[in-house]
């Protein structure tokens, strides 16, 4: 009876606070963020040109040292106007302004302790966090340091929502027990209350699609995902849904990383969350450019280094692990010089199959070649059964500073590091440890069977790309992967390379995804298909799934293109020794997750326009293009109707707003101006 005394005047005054809701609209005011307090709890809703896209969802967390998300009360609010610019070199686009309304709400719990919510509200972005300062102690002074023990952040989707979502996997399964590793298949308009897979929700980022409540409502599309996560803190993701169409922040499961490191992230106080991140908008165009994953992070550190991206062949993708020697790794570097790419990709096993001492020389002959290399490790230590060498090195701090001194001295300029399989805040610390490792010895890093990037294009200077998709090596593993590579394909636009870089490693040419040209899987899309992923999948140095048999000799010159053996069409190998890896700006024009897609990009003053079908039939589309004029003159790659071999031809526009487009099933096209 005594508690309830003590809380009721609480109650009171938050119940009596309820007339100061706290709101936030976007500088278009078009999307709105009501925040409140009912009954003791935070919550927020987000309305979008008069759609519901969030119903009232709960804020807070619960800590060490109190409970923030409940009993709680409004102590203030502050409203700013934030409009800045920034560069962005590896992304969608390199200059990015950013114009929003900031909303800061302070909340204190029933002890008095404070905390902020930190909303940033762009035109189709919401951005919030929670920001904490010293906290007063119960034992003397200030309490500087906090253990997260969960959060009630949660997205309450309207009722009829659909999803576009891939599960959480279970931990230590899989091939060597390398997952979660983000590796798994989408479900496409599914009911928000189907159950995830595995049990464990959802990986970001998260694509739901609000249906009208009306007949004369209009559709909303929500991309739900976090930034700014680094070493203070742990990945998260989305639960399954919780009652109607409530989803929570789920922490790391206790399993992951075969149990080592604790699921609750700790940082010193004063401090804040990541940012989690809401894009919103009446068509996909919001999400597919939404620039929200780098607006509000910063720079972890400044580097030295002058990075430069482009195109590199790879080994591993079809020949595997048998071409990882000196002689087959000359023939990829020499494939590289010849398409004029600036790396090679040398794959694990390495350091059993050719050595330090020779790699010292291969690496001297690539660069009289004009090629640099970028070298494979496995992250390792005590998560996976990895055996696939280099093991135990990046994983191990001296040995991992060894090694990056070794590279810097004979000239490696970037590594791939492998198999991490986890998201606590200990697998976000190795992660940022080996970048700075890396940064202080001039060497970029792709991060392969791992998490998706959070903001870590402009925090980390030498971070190039992550996979953390059921990328390119499913193709070569089996033909149900190739027979959906198209679906694949008009997916990643929309969901996971909207948020990040995305190291697919695909564009293949073989026919037969084999060594030779001959047996293996089939590749099912077309030529030109395979070169408007270059185009979709956005990643500053893209590993190409070519090979030495895709370029003619004398045995082979004079094969029909569809012939076991032959090689690829001299249109589709000269696009890709001129396709540009990096970006100034990136438009969406059409498509639907799943079904087909047309996305443009621009380098410099040059623009690509990419399409992919995957509906099944062939697809005949008038395409608004507003890059482009009347009268001009571009540059179309397309199947040929007939054999669905690459034709290139000169296209003069005469409507820019209704160009016309066919694409055959499981083909592509590819303007260029």
């Amino acid at each position: 009876m005594k508690r309830k005394l003590l809380f009721l005047p609480l109650l009171l005054a938050s119940v009596g606070m309820n007339a100061q809701v706290a709101s936030v609209t976007s500088p278009d005011g078009k999307l709105k963020v009501n925040v409140d307090v009912k009954a003791g709890r935070p919550v927020y809703e987000v309305i979008y040109d008069g759609v519901q896209t969030l119903d009232e969802s709960p804020l807070g967390f619960v800590a060490d040292h109190g409970d923030f998300s409940q009993n709680v009360s409004f102590d203030s609010k502050k409203e700013v106007h934030l409009e800045f610019n920034y560069d962005l070199r590896v992304s969608k686009a390199s200059h990015v302004h950013v114009n929003a309304n900031q909303l800061v709400v302070t909340l204190k719990n029933e002890r008095g302790m404070q905390y902020d919510i930190d909303f940033r509200v762009s035109n189709n972005d919401v951005a919030f966090r929670y920001v904490i300062p010293n906290h007063p102690s119960r034992a003397n002074g200030k309490k500087f340091s906090i253990r997260m023990m969960k959060e009630a952040t949660g997205f309450d989707l309207p009722h009829g929502t659909t999803t576009f979502l891939t599960p959480q996997s279970d931990a230590m399964i899989g091939w060597k027990g390398t997952k979660p590793s983000y590796e798994e298949v989408y479900g496409y308009d599914e009911p928000m209350n189907k159950r995830s897979q595995y049990g464990h929700g959802y990986t970001f980022p998260c694509l739901f699609k609000v249906q009208p409540s009306t007949p004369k409502g209009s559709n909303a599309w929500v991309l739900i995902s976090e930034t700014g996560v680094d070493a203070r803190y742990c990945a998260s993701r989305l639960s399954d849904m919780k009652g109607d169409g409530l989803y929570t922040l789920e922490f790391p499961m206790a399993e992951e990383n075969n149990g080592n490191g604790t699921v609750e992230p700790a940082f010193a106080l004063p401090g804040a969350t990541p940012w989690r991140t809401i894009t919103v908008g009446t068509s996909l165009k919001p999400i597919v450019e939404t620039t929200v994953p780098w607006d509000y992070v910063t720079p972890r550190y400044e580097t030295t280094h002058n990075y430069k991206y482009g195109k590199g062949t790879w080994s591993w993708i079809v020949w595997q692990d048998n071409s990882i020697n000196y002689d087959d790794q000359v023939k990829f570097i020499k494939l590289a010089k010849d398409m004029g790419f600036q790396y090679v990709l040398i794959d694990n096993w390495w350091d059993n199959n050719i050595g330090k001492d020779r790699m010292t020389q291969l690496v001297k002959y690539s660069q009289s070649q004009g090629v640099d290399v970028f070298l494979w490790y496995s992250s390792s230590g005590w998560w996976n059964d990895i055996e696939q060498g280099p093991i135990n090195i990046m994983s191990d701090p001296i040995l991992r500073k060894q090694y990056m001194r070794w590279m810097h001295e004979i000239g490696v300029k970037g590594i791939k590091v492998d198999f991490f399989g986890g998201d606590k805040q200990e697998t976000m610390r190795l992660y940022e440890q080996i970048l700075s490792d890396a940064d202080d010895n001039g060497i970029m890093v792709i991060f392969h069977g791992c998490t998706i990037p959070r903001g870590w294009e402009r925090m980390y200077p030498n971070y190039v790309g992550s996979e953390a998709v059921l990328a390119s090596e499913n193709i070569y593993f089996g033909q149900s992967a190739a027979d959906k590579e198209a679906k694949d394909a008009a997916t990643h636009p929309f969901i996971r390379n909207t948020i990040g870089c995305m190291e697919f490693g695909g564009c293949f040419m073989n026919r037969h995804i084999h060594q030779g040209n001959k047996g293996g899987t089939t590749r099912k899309t077309t030529d030109v298909h395979e070169l408007a992923t270059c185009i979709f999948f956005q990643n500053p140095i893209q590993n190409f799934a070519i090979t030495p048999e895709n370029l003619p000799t004398e045995a082979t010159k004079n094969l029909a293109p569809n012939e076991e053996g032959a090689p690829a069409p001299a249109i589709s190998m000269d696009f890709l020794r001129e396709v540009p890896t990096t970006w100034d700006e990136t438009m969406f024009i059409d498509g639907y997750p799943g079904k087909y897609c047309i996305l443009a990009r621009r380098h410099g003053s040059t623009w690509y326009i990419a399409g992919n079908n995957a509906t099944g039939a062939p697809l005949t589309l008038k395409l608004n293009l507003p890059m482009l004029q009347k009268g001009d003159k571009v540059t179309l790659y397309s199947d040929n109707l007939k054999d669905r071999e690459p034709q290139k031809s000169e296209l003069k526009v005469s409507n820019p707003k209704a160009v016309s487009v066919t694409m055959v099933d499981q083909g592509g096209f590819v303007i260029v101006k």
